[in-house]
């Protein structure tokens, strides 16, 4: 049986390699549709990227709807420096030939896991906005949510700051929400992304599978990975941060974690963003998270190179 699935993302490059991933998988996956927020570049443009991603996998079936264009009650911040000015730079991409839908993202996220015959799991890969919009909006859909697998955070010390995290950070009393809304979650965080590190063989063996969307995953992750050595974040390849949720999806035996519990800081200027993971639930609270620790990086890599053979 399929997996009923709705991402949520601001893509970004690596947004790109997901969603490619989740689209090159639908015997596995039912994708219901790609909502939109503004994130790694501003929402006009994150719509346009998953729109291209869209007609690049020939998946025009799937939905694309614009949802907030910025967080709930801090100024827009986003992140051209890494993933350049459109977003999505590093390949020759087609141009998009369908519109976005007119429902807004948080209306459409309401109606769809209300009427869901079955229970849904959300996959999310930027800030947490419009999830975090839609549960305050209408609480009862919390119950419609299979899981959450969410992509953000850290155990450890973040990338935007010392301690935070780009997708907590940007919005997060958004975070904050999801984090005590009750969900089945999983966090997956810089201490696996940064396990999964793109190297030129990596990329080498994706440009392989020979399609037109392997090659410009490849092109992408060129780019990606030439922009963080220039900025001095990392060596040895960018971290391909939000293909780990749908490849949690599609292989969770390539993840270990442990159940935690995660609270988001909101108040201090110092740690803003931080996700606070502690597995010995010192504070009498239970765990609200499993925290994913350890993942297969070369099987991951392997999942991805694999499923661009699908892809035309």
């Amino acid at each position: 049986m399929t997996t009923p699935l709705i991402i949520d993302c601001d893509p970004g490059q690596d947004d790109a390699v997901a969603l490619l991933l989740a689209m090159a998988n639908p015997s596995e996956l039912e994708l219901l549709g790609v909502t939109v927020v503004a994130g790694n570049v501003p929402l006009a443009r994150t719509v346009y990227n998953a729109r291209v991603i869209r007609e690049l996998a020939g998946r025009l079936d799937v939905p694309v709807l614009a949802g907030c264009p910025r967080p709930i009650l801090l100024p827009p911040r986003t992140a051209e420096y890494i993933h350049g000015e459109g977003g999505i730079d590093g390949a020759d991409l087609p141009e998009p030939s369908a519109p976005p839908e007119l429902t807004h993202a948080v209306v459409w996220l309401i109606e769809t896991l209300r009427l869901a015959a079955r229970p849904v799991t959300l996959a999310t890969l930027g800030p947490l906005t419009n999830i975090a919009t839609a549960l305050v909006m209408a609480p009862d859909i919390a119950g419609k949510v299979e899981r959450l697998v969410l992509m953000g955070g850290a155990i450890g010390q973040g990338n935007v700051t010392a301690s935070a995290e780009f997708n907590i950070y940007v919005d997060p009393h958004a975070a904050a929400a999801v984090f005590s809304a009750g969900l089945d979650l999983t966090m997956i965080g810089l201490d696996v992304t940064h396990q999964a590190r793109a190297t030129p063989a990596r990329i080498a063996r994706i440009a392989a599978a020979g399609t037109k969307a392997a090659r410009a995953a490849a092109g992408m992750l060129d780019f990606f990975s030439a922009r963080y050595a220039e900025s001095g974040r990392v060596a040895g390849g960018a971290p391909l941060h939000d293909p780990c949720v749908i490849a949690y999806l599609l292989r969770p035996e390539l993840f270990e974690g442990r159940p935690m519990e995660v609270e988001v800081e909101t108040a201090s200027a110092l740690t803003l963003g931080r996700t606070a993971c502690d597995p010995h639930l010192r504070r009498g609270r239970p765990a609200n998270a499993l925290v994913l620790e350890r993942i297969d990086a070369e099987g991951y890599f392997s999942l991805i190179a694999d499923s661009m053979i699908n892809l035309r």
